[in-house]
């Protein structure tokens, strides 16, 4: 009966207009979008109804001191923990940014609905601005018209963080600390956070030409603006709050000599009035018609006037902006120097250093300047906005002491417009220290004057956000393919004449870097002539070494291979430190990063003071392929080998050496089951050579979004690594459309943010056991030999897969999407091998096959089972944390396949020789089915997970047309390839089936 009707179904859809499928699309695709929305709010409702919730702080915390885990030894782990969460372009997320705004919208009114104390006429007028969402999604395009630049995808990552992560990381921080305190007798000290924030967008240039030295600088500029930008509205919220005038000594020292310098006189005589933006605006402003946010109600229904969301900002400022707005939105001119200013510039001679201690005399005199300032030069129709200062007693020191961050936001416009910034350095703030020293002094002094219920606020929250958050909201990493280094350096020796480094052995090149290191002299001439590749690069390491690690993370090297590779980057990296700061010894005009910046000619041939841009990046090798995982222990034991790179790692990087493992490349190389097993291995041989030259280890996971790419539920996947190799640190990556789902909203991003928590924390204090017995190890070595070999098979070695994949998949037509600045091949070819593993894993999840999770794994169990291994595998199951999971992942995305609907797919695009092809690939699944069932004793797939059976039985009336319509869209669209209307039909269905499938790439 099934089969009967998908036949009429598909008969339906031949005879459809574009115009009728494009509606058909378009319902279904924004249904299932917003059945997902449903669903979340749903879960999240359930799980803050539960009084125990699971994996929480609090949950994990109680468990740990039971089973014997002394109160201290749990602090002093979760204080010690460090765990980042890097977020990535990786081009997965089908949605517009408008439209996910949208989308939020709609949770928030959910959430809204959900309340039990709204009337019948509130309720009504819920259900109204619902549905003037809805009817707002269905009119506006969903499709992106335009490729995003890299710019783009930075600020669309930095509105996670305005939009959620902002609101979320106080309440998780409360969370860690009232657990703390409930088991261990003590609160999170108020400047630790055991979670920090990472980005590749705007610095992954590997394969992306798109991704400049410039491009960098801006979005590094722009991330350090938008934090300025929300500190500023945090400070100004404190001041109205902090309105008392009780406070400590040292506090109101401070704050008197700050207004006696700045009114000239005693404070008794002339109150001072509080700090503001508006008064520190630029004369030659205009009123802009547009305001930079939306009301802070945006998120609620038009009849509430409380709340605390808003839309992420439409206009943040950028490189190709053609005025500069300040925070309120109004236009300003492009800022140039007046006589005045020249005068002021400072100097070799005369330049003033900035301290790095709040209480030097240099960053009084800066909160001097800054009062004095805020008190001339404001019109009258200003005076009348604001509240005309008392008589009677109404000094508040704390409005005084809390700096005006205006001028250090007006300076990172400066910088991204390229224009001249003369501004003395201690006229704003540089670092994290300097921006916490302030808010740390009121803190202790509201503390010792008996108002800690205040200083516990928001003063507590602003201060954990810095903490977390810094001067960046989230510090770049740059990564490179590894070639391109070699290729830098093999210009260079030819330049120079001293040989071809490419043509080289590993000793040669180790023998010639390590030598190169350990000298004082430039190697790069600043005339030397290169191809423009070559120049990019040079280019990215000036850039790095200008910006240095107050706004850089790790420089990653994707394709990582060798010892040399690693140092090749140090090397260059070094000659850029020597370009841009020059030899220690004479300290740079400023002694600031930003003078730098601003003046690079001038800062030739000098050195910044050593705590201020000046620290190394680490380098951080990545391992991607099998072979190069098999290798990966080798490699670190040879760079820790040589005496320079060793001491190097001890000095510059607090004896702690940074390891990523690639979970997309290496699926793609080997298929699912081999690539985990080898991911296994590597990470311990790592973490064994680290051990041996007592060196501490960092493992980067780069996981994707699907199970294909290396991805599954956090928590499984953390607690399913080898012993050892989690001990208190941890980076990872989240991708696409996964940075949306766990992150888009606070109630879900605190959620994952304590999940993150107490999976790093259990596998720190109780580790996952390794394999119980020698022969699981060599019985998993078998399954993925054989699994190994079925999938290369037919992946690499069956001369048709390749035309199979094009005819069988929307694989081709991905391209039109838009949504990713890179392109969808790391080379020209058209080979798999250098198809990035995202198309290659979206394709197959369209057509509801998703491949590349399970091809190779039926016949690896099919193999151990005949064997007679079966018992011993279902001990696996039970008694081994990987093993499990492994097996469990690839339940879980066996429940999303679906071989009718595969079948259809080739019955209509596969041409009649390759549909054999299809056959023996669905036979194949079948299989892969029956033997992990077999393992995990399920009588059907997903018995454990019924949540997940039920949401995707519910998703199937309305997505299995959606794939039906695909098939025919395809079949029209490749006979009339131009064919506009009927690519956005397609466009929308690749839309839907991401929607309904809950993932993409």
């Amino acid at each position: 009966m099934a089969e009967l009707l998908e036949n009429q179904l598909a008969s339906q859809l031949s005879k459809m207009s574009l115009d009728e499928a494009l509606t058909i699309a378009r319902a279904f695709s924004h249904y299932l979008t917003l059945m997902g929305i449903a669903e979340n709010r749903h879960r999240l409702r359930k799980g803050n109804t539960t009084v125990h919730v699971a994996k929480s702080c609090d949950d994990i915390f109680n468990q740990l001191v039971q089973g014997g885990v002394t109160p201290d030894e749990l602090y002093n782990t979760v204080c010690k923990q460090e765990v980042e969460i890097v977020l990535t372009a990786h081009p997965t997320q089908i949605n517009r940014r408008t439209l996910q705004y949208k989308h939020i919208k709609i949770a928030h009114l959910l959430d809204y609905n959900a309340r039990l104390d709204l009337s019948p006429e509130d309720r009504e007028m819920v259900i109204e601005d619902l549905v003037r969402e809805i009817t707002s999604i269905w009119q506006t395009d969903e499709l992106r018209r335009q490729k995003p630049t890299p710019v783009d995808e930075a600020r669309a990552g930095l509105n996670i963080v305005e939009q959620s992560l902002w609101k979320a990381v106080p309440r998780y921080l409360r969370r860690v600390s009232n657990a703390l305190k409930k088991h261990t007798g003590k609160p999170l000290p108020l400047t630790c956070t055991p979670i920090r924030f990472g980005s590749w967008m705007g610095g992954d240039r590997d394969g992306n030409p798109n991704v400049t030295a410039k491009v960098t600088k801006d979005v590094s500029v722009l991330s350090k603006w938008m934090a300025i930008d929300l500190y500023i509205q945090e400070v100004d919220s404190l001041r109205f709050e902090l309105s008392m005038s009780r406070c400590s000594d040292k506090l109101l020292k401070l704050a008197l000599e700050i207004v006696e310098d700045a009114n000239g006189e005693n404070h008794r005589e002339h109150r001072p009035q509080p700090l503001s933006r508006s008064q520190s605006k630029q004369p030659n402003q205009q009123a802009s018609s547009l305001p930079t946010h939306l009301p802070p109600t945006a998120h609620l229904p038009t009849f509430a006037a409380h709340g605390e969301s808003h839309y992420p900002r439409l206009d943040m400022p950028g490189p190709d902006s053609k005025q500069l707005k300040n925070n309120k939105g109004n236009e300003v001119s492009s800022p140039t120097k007046s006589k005045k200013e020249s005068q002021n510039t400072p100097t070799k001679s005369d330049t003033i250093q900035r301290s790095p201690s709040f209480n030097s005399s240099s960053q009084l005199l800066a909160q001097r300047k800054l009062f004095a300032e805020s008190q001339i030069g404001r019109s009258s129709f200003q005076k009348l906005l604001e509240p005309k200062p008392s008589d009677g007693p109404g000094f508040a020191p704390y409005r005084v002491l809390l700096g005006n961050l205006q001028r250090t936001q007006n300076r990172l416009e400066f910088l991204l417009e390229d224009c001249p910034c003369e501004q003395n350095p201690s006229d704003f703030y540089e670092t994290t220290d300097q921006l916490l020293e302030p808010l740390l002094l009121c803190y202790e002094s509201l503390h010792s004057c008996g108002s800690g219920v205040l200083a516990d606020g928001g003063l507590a929250d602003l201060i954990r956000r810095v903490s977390t958050f810094g001067m960046m909201l989230m510090k770049l990493d740059l990564r490179q393919e590894s070639t391109r280094h070699s290729d830098t350096v093999d210009a260079i020796t030819k330049y120079l004449g001293m040989g071809v480094y490419s043509e080289w052995n590993e000793e040669k090149k180790l023998d010639f870097l390590t030598k190169e290191l350990k000298g004082k002299r430039p190697l790069v001439p600043p005339s030397i002539e290169v191809v423009p590749d070559v120049q990019e690069v040079l280019d990215t390491f000036r850039v790095a070494a200008e910006l240095g690690s107050d706004s850089l993370g790790a420089y990653v090297i994707s394709m990582a291979s060798n010892a040399s590779d690693v140092l090749a980057v140090e090397l260059l990296q070094k000659e850029a430190r020597l370009a841009v700061h020059g030899e220690l010894g004479s300290p740079c005009p400023g002694g600031t990063i930003w003078y730098i910046i601003c003046h690079p000619v001038t800062c030739l041939g000098l050195a910044v003071a050593p705590w201020l841009g000046y620290a190394w990046l680490r380098v951080v090798p990545l391992f991607e392929t099998v072979k190069d995982l098999r290798g990966a222990g080798s490699v670190i034991r040879k760079l820790l080998s040589i005496d320079w790179y060793r001491q190097h790692v001890i000095k510059n990087h607090n004896g702690q050496q940074e390891v990523m493992v690639g979970y997309s490349d290496s699926g793609k190389d080997a298929g699912r089951f081999t690539a985990a097993w080898e991911l296994y291995k590597a990470q311990e041989d790592v973490v064994a050579a680290c051990n041996e030259y007592g060196i501490k280890i960092t493992l980067f996971h780069g996981r994707g979004g699907t199970i294909g790419r290396g991805g599954g539920p956090t928590y499984l996947a953390i607690q399913s690594q080898p012993p050892g190799s989690v001990m208190g640190t941890l980076r990872s990556t989240e991708q696409g459309e996964m940075v949306q789902a766990k992150f888009g909203l606070p109630e879900t991003a605190v959620r994952q943010l304590e999940i993150y928590t107490t999976a790093v924390l259990l596998a720190t204090l109780r580790p996952p056991i390794p394999p119980r017995e020698e022969k699981w190890r060599s019985l998993m070595e078998d399954i993925s030999k054989i699994s190994c070999q079925s999938y290369r098979s037919v992946v690499y070695e069956n001369p048709e897969f390749l035309t199979y994949f094009n005819e069988a998949t929307p694989q081709a037509e991905l391209g039109f999407l838009n949504i990713g600045s890179r392109p969808a091949r790391r080379k020209s070819t058209t080979g798999i091998g250098n198809l990035r593993a995202i198309p290659w894993v979206f394709a197959w999840t369209q057509t509801r096959f998703v491949l590349p999770a399970w091809l190779g794994v039926g016949a690896g169990l099919k193999g151990a089972c005949e064997k007679g291994h079966t018992q011993e595998l279902k001990s696996m199951y039970k008694e081994w944390p990987f093993f499990q999971s492994t097996i469990d992942l690839i339940e879980m995305i066996l429940g999303k396949t679906d071989i009718p609907i595969t079948k259809h797919y080739d019955d209509v695009l596969v041409s009649e020789k390759r549909k054999d092809l299809g056959r023996q690939l669905r036979d194949e699944l079948k299989t892969t089915g029956k033997f992990v069932l077999v393992i995990s004793g399920h009588e059907k797939i997903q018995q454990n997970n019924r949540s997940l059976r039920r949401l995707i039985e519910s998703r199937l009336p309305f997505l299995n047309p959606m794939n039906m319509l695909q098939v025919e869209i395809l079949k029209r669209l490749r006979s009339d390839d131009d064919n506009t209307k009927a690519r956005d039909v397609l466009l929308i269905t690749i839309n839907g089936i991401a929607a309904g499938m809950r993932n993409t790439g």
